[in-house]
């Protein structure tokens, strides 16, 4: 039952054997390479390996084109900060289709933004870093895909 579940984590946390899947994969699909054993012989692991994982690791943003995701966010209530979270959100060519935000309790507010992932989208990973390191941001969380 729980094989179904999924993670949502960052790259950081990934061990570097699936990092591998997933970089085997992306030389096959470029074509770059032509074959299994040639990936995995260039990416450095076994071909038991990449069998063993290929169906359970994917970029994020991969499964999420044309998709809705839906984030919290926790700011500073400063002038501006507001407006650099949605800039960043439309420099990556992403669509805002919800903004709910609460009235600051202690200078903090929370954020829910829900956004439409385009096929031009800028990964969905460098986007939310990018919020992540604006300065007064507290914490960035993924609530949900559609």
């Amino acid at each position: 039952m729980d094989e179904d579940k999924y993670y949502i984590v960052k790259k950081k946390a990934v061990p570097e054997a699936l990092l591998k899947v997933v970089e085997a994969k992306r030389l096959l699909d470029s074509e770059r390479v032509m074959t299994i054993q040639e990936a995995t012989e260039v990416v450095g692991i076994s071909r038991s390996s990449f069998y063993k994982y290929k169906d359970d690791i994917f970029p994020f943003y991969e499964s999420n084109r044309g998709r809705t995701i839906t984030i919290m966010i926790q700011l500073d209530d400063k002038p501006g900060l507001l407006s650099a979270v949605l800039g960043q959100v439309a420099e990556s060519n992403a669509n805002i289709l919800t903004i709910n935000q609460t009235i600051p309790i202690g200078g903090i507010a929370s954020l829910t933004l829900g956004i439409e992932i385009l096929p031009q989208t800028a990964p969905v990973t460098q986007m939310l870093q990018k919020i992540e390191d604006l300065p007064g941001i507290h914490y960035l969380k993924i609530l949900g895909r559609e």
